[in-house]
């Protein structure tokens, strides 16, 4: 299939582009650069079958090509990243998803829109299932990305019952792995980077909340898997395992044999204390589950950044 990806050169965009390109599939990746990095698909773009385009989907979209499916991932997505960002962020949500949608009715095209577990805010529900509805402050620090997606959602539905879209949604819980950005504030790069200096290991918090971390090939096969299915609907796709941010530091710590210690710092406003999916639904229609054990995640994504700093 011809099949465009918006938010292209991103993290798990890069890998998701390397799945579909060893599959046969001709690439179009879309990206304004704006956190995404042409590094990390300059090895793709130079092959006659996958083109690059630095666009931002806040602005209409003009494809010459037929194009078959459509992966709308184009956004910033950690905190650090939306938070410097927020009327970018907040447009590629909103306006940047209408104008996906316009192009996937001109073109006929499947649908496929990466949402996000921050739909479900700081949930008072554990584990989350996707008919779950959330509990999201909408006018918080965070709510330029949360709200964005949720209104994301509501549009590819809309889109979907007016206009006989085939379309799909994946929510998608913390993910890791080689190319996340090194300052953009996640969790994991964060508690790798103190580490390997053996800096002092940054808690937000006093470390009880939890998260359940999956590792990006696992995300990628699950969102492949979707787009595969004959299933159009939505699917959280995650790793069930959840474990506390002072359980992560430690595992770190002990995977990089540091000498850091642990400070406590306050935890930000709307900060989830809880985020785990249920993965059922998944597991039951994709015949998908996540089979990288954290501990060997961890290890990859540590020998990464290792190789980068």
């Amino acid at each position: 299939m011809k099949i465009l990806i918006t938010g292209g050169a991103g993290f798990v965009c890069s890998h998701l582009a390397d799945k579909l390109y060893e599959k046969g599939h001709s690439l179009i990746l879309l990206d304004n650069l704006l956190t995404g990095n042409i590094k990390n698909i300059e090895h793709l773009i130079s092959n006659d079958n996958v083109e690059f385009l630095e666009h931002d989907v806040q602005n209409h979209i003009e494809i010459s090509d037929d194009v078959e499916f459509i992966f709308h991932f184009a956004s910033a997505a950690s905190p650090i990243a939306y938070q410097e960002n927020p009327v970018n962020t907040l447009k590629a949500g909103s306006i940047g998803t209408i104008n996906t949608l316009g192009l996937a009715k001109v073109k006929k095209a499947d649908y496929l829109l990466a949402s996000t577990s921050e739909i479900y805010g700081d949930p008072e529900v554990s584990p989350q299932s996707e008919n779950y509805w959330g509990n999201v402050n909408p006018n918080g620090e965070r709510s330029m990305y949360d709200e964005a997606k949720r209104f994301a959602e509501a549009a590819t539905a809309t889109y979907s019952r007016t206009y006989n879209l085939n379309t799909k949604v994946v929510r998608i819980f913390n993910t890791y792995g080689s190319r996340m950005q090194l300052n953009d504030g996640r969790v994991v790069t964060n508690f790798i980077v103190q580490a390997l200096k053996n800096e002092a290991i940054t808690i937000y918090g006093d470390g009880s909340q939890t998260r359940s971390f999956s590792f990006v090939d696992d995300t990628v096969n699950g969102i492949i898997a979707l787009m595969e299915s004959n299933q159009n609907d939505v699917f959280n796709i995650g790793n069930p395992n959840e474990i506390t941010i002072n359980e992560l530091a430690t595992t770190i710590i002990n995977l990089t044999n540091s000498n850091s210690n642990i400070i406590n710092k306050n935890l930000p406003q709307d900060d989830p204390k809880q985020r785990r999916p249920d993965i059922t639904k998944a597991k039951k229609l994709l015949n998908w589950e996540p089979v990288v054990k954290l501990e060997d995640g961890l290890s990859q994504t540590i020998d990464w950044v290792s190789s980068q700093l």
